[in-house]
């Protein structure tokens, strides 16, 4: 498997990936989340891939198909009152296509993560889950992932 930053070329089978996690909320929590749509658009898509603050990796199989992708975005709270100043990636979104589930896909994803948040020089690497999304929460304590913070709701 070969993890390498996303390019335009690519935009095919990462929209094609964007629909596959959105149905997966959608079907958790539809009351929140549409079906049969997508996160961005073509443009806001390609202008994120070549924007060096929101890093994009894509996972290649050994025929080149891409399995899977890992978002993230490099988060920084300067001249805080209540925040240190330490530099963040946040995983915005990791995505392994569904017939590639459970061949290690997603863990290699989020451990280049990982190792790139390292390389430069993060503090921390961070993400939401949606408690919906059961196989997702499970795969991130897997990680080694501990709750910073959890969101709460009451619907009225």
């Amino acid at each position: 498997m070969l993890i390498r930053r996303a390019e335009p070329r690519d935009l095919a089978d990462i929209n094609r990936l964007l629909y596959q996690v959105l149905e997966v909320h959608h079907k958790g929590r539809p009351d929140l989340f549409y079906g049969g749509v997508k996160k961005y658009t073509d443009e806001e898509l390609l202008a994120i891939i070549a924007d060096d603050n929101t890093p994009v990796f894509v996972a290649e199989n050994e025929f080149g198909a891409v399995t899977g992708y890992v978002f993230g975005v490099f988060q920084q709270h300067k001249d805080s009152h209540i925040l240190t100043d330490i530099k963040t990636l946040y995983v915005d979104d990791l995505c392994v296509d569904e017939t590639a589930r459970g061949q290690g896909v997603g863990r290699a994803l989020y451990e280049f993560a990982v190792d790139f948040a390292k390389k430069s020089g993060c503090y921390n690497l961070t993400l939401n889950v949606w408690s919906c999304n059961e196989s997702a929460l499970r795969f991130y304590e897997k990680c080694g992932l501990l709750p910073q913070k959890i969101g709460m709701e009451k619907i009225l």
